[in-house]
This record gives C-alpha cells, structure tokens and sequence, in this order.
C-alpha cells in the first residue's frame, strides 16, 4: 500500500493553486464562482494592515462596493420559492449607547401571531466594517429561517465605514449588544422565547463578542446560545510568517480563496484602529481568556474546508472547550468562506442544512 502523500496543504504545497485548480474545491462551487471571476485567487487589495487612514478608507469603499454587486449578481432563487408561504416583516428602533437609532428587521412566518417561537437574532458579515444589513442575500436568509418556525431579527449596526461617517469599534458592537438586550426586554410583544445569536464572518465575530460582552457584564442569560459560521475571530497584526504558519496554516493555503488575507487585514486595522484593541477580546474574541468564555451558552462554531479563517474558528471552539462551555464544531468540505450563505442555488443541499442546524439549535434551547 502506497504510503500517504505528505504534501503541505494547498497553497503552502502550490502557490499557484486557485479555486479552479485545487482539486478539493466542489466542482458546483468552482461553476458558481467562475461566474464572478472568484474562481481565480483575489488580488491582493490595494492597502494592508500597516496603510495610512486614507488609502484603508479607499480599500474599504472598493471592497464594499465590489463584493455588494458581486453577492447580488449571484443567482439565489429556487423552484419551490414559488409556493413558498409568506413572512411578515416590520422595523424596530432601539436606542443606542451613542444616541442613535439600531433598527431590528423582524421577520416572521405569516399566521403565526400569537404563538411563542425561538429567536434567530442574525448580525451580517462584512468585517464588521462592510455591505449593508437588507441586501438581497441577507433578506433570503431571514426569510428562510422565518419560514422554518423561528423569528428572524436583523440588527442593522453602524459598519466602520460608510460614506458618510467612520464608526470603528466598539460602535457596531455596542449597536449589536443594546439590540439583543432590546430583544430580549420585549420578548412578550415579540412572541419570542428563547434567543440565539447567528452570524457570518464579521457577523461571526460581533455574535461572539457580544456574547463575551453579556458576560462581562452580567445578562448573558439573555443569550440561549451561538451559532458562529466562517468567524473571523483573530488580528494577526504583528505575528511572524512562522508564528502564523504554525497556529492558522490555513491563512496560508487557502490565501486567495474568496477571502485575501491582505485586504482582510486592512479591513481589521480599519475597523479596530487604537493599537490596545488590536488584542481586545472584544474586538477580536481568539485573545478571550478563558476565564472570559467561563459561564458562556452553547455554542455551534462552523468552519469551511477551504476558508483562509479555519483554522482561527477551530482554535476558538478549542478555547470554549477549555472553558467548560457546550460547544460543538463542524467543517463543511469542499468550500470556501461563507459559501453556505452566499451560495443558495449552488449549493442548495449545503443551504438547507444549515438552516436545519440554525434552525434546530434554536428550538433545542
């Protein structure tokens, strides 16, 4: 029997390997990704981690921009959307810790007035710091989740940028965190039960951190459990190239893949500018302690083989676990960041069993 092939992984193994080319990419996604050029590896942006405040506010606005037409142009319907029941949706306003106004998207199956349902409070991806809350893929998962029997809430906080003002962190956190306790403070108008806290890559990170945030400060309770998919959990401003390559190889093979490491760096400088924060649990929760995680819900932490961020995910449920807290993990073969989301009719057989487990977890608690 021939011995195991110790080739290092992907990119580490084979720079030039791309989406099209790495042969543990699933062939639907490559077809998916080919449709928006993202199945060659992104280039690498125009500002790192290091840039001036101006050229990062360029990449910001680039990236914002380039990835919103991109996730819009992608084909998202399904046949049985046509008989599909309808969601009520309505708009909320909490009051933020700043004075503003963090609007709650609720979106509920209709003709279940009345009835107590779990709560899938959803945060957005982005890096805590792009694309807007109601875009047209994030509107089909709220509704998606609806239509399973669960209240689907979208907390629309301040990203980092926008055009017309900067709100880095803790701004979209406190946003996050005074809309869960509002939630959570009108549950009986809003015929909710318990809530969970769901959320892609950035959205990922700011479920986490408000989870570890309600700790700190006494209303975890609040929080029946986290559902955390492709987190982006870990600022890596200042390791080594070997520091890096021993704790997140996958930074290293699947740099390129949906996600430059480059331009996501730029993307955390700019959304967490002040050097003390660039370690802060709260901005970035892989340097929680784990007196930090001690008391935390369960958590659900989903991971993407191909996904750059992997290995930083795997390395927070880890922590959790050392802290005593339920928490399972899970990696979806084949695909890279965020592809569960974004990828409805692509991989709809991946679609819906996330929303099962969502789903599932909420009405479990």
């Amino acid at each position: 029997m021939p011995a195991p092939s110790s080739k290092p992984e992907g990119r580490i193994g084979d720079a030039t390997l791309s989406p099209r080319t790495d042969s543990r990419f699933n062939p639907k996604l490559v077809k998916a990704l080919a449709t928006q050029g993202w199945d060659n590896n992104l280039p690498i942006g125009i500002a790192d981690e290091n840039s001036p405040f101006d050229q990062l506010t360029r990449e910001m606005r680039s990236q914002h921009y380039g990835f919103s037409e991109g996730f819009a142009a992608l084909p998202n319907d399904l046949p049985q959307d046509a008989n599909e029941p309808p969601v009520d949706r309505k708009t909320l306003v909490a009051k933020g810790v700043d004075g503003n106004d963090v609007r709650l998207y609720v979106f509920r199956k209709s003709g279940t007035q009345g009835q107590v349902l779990p709560c899938v409070v959803y945060i957005h991806g982005g890096g805590m710091t792009t694309l807007d809350t109601l875009r047209p893929g994030n509107i089909r998962w709220l509704t998606d989740l609806a239509q399973r029997g669960v209240v689907s809430i979208a907390i629309d906080f301040r990203n980092a940028w926008s055009e017309h003002e900067y709100n880095p962190f803790p701004a979209g956190l406190n946003d996050c965190a005074e809309g869960v306790k509002y939630i959570a403070s009108h549950k009986d108008e809003l015929g909710v039960s318990s809530i969970i806290l769901e959320g892609e890559s950035g959205g990922a990170n700011l479920c986490l951190a408000t989870a570890l945030k309600a700790n700190q400060e006494g209303w975890v309770k609040d929080i029946s459990g986290v559902y955390a998919y492709s987190p982006n959990v870990c600022n890596v401003y200042g390791w080594s190239a070997e520091r890096i390559a021993s704790e997140f190889p996958s930074r290293l093979a699947n740099d390129g893949y949906m996600l430059d490491t480059t331009g996501a760096g730029a993307m955390q400088s700019y959304y967490a500018p002040n050097v003390q924060d660039r370690t802060n649990p709260l901005a970035f929760p892989y340097y929680a302690t784990i007196e930090m995680c001690e008391g935390l819900p369960p958590h659900i932490i989903k991971v993407d083989e191909l996904d750059p961020l992997r290995d930083e995910g795997i390395a927070y449920y880890r922590k959790l676990c050392t802290a005593g807290v339920d928490a399972i993990a899970s990696v979806n073969l084949g695909v890279t960041h965020g592809s569960m989301v974004l990828f409805r009719r692509a991989l709809s057989e991946l679609h819906s069993a996330g929303m099962r487990e969502i789903v599932g977890f909420a009405k479990s608690l």
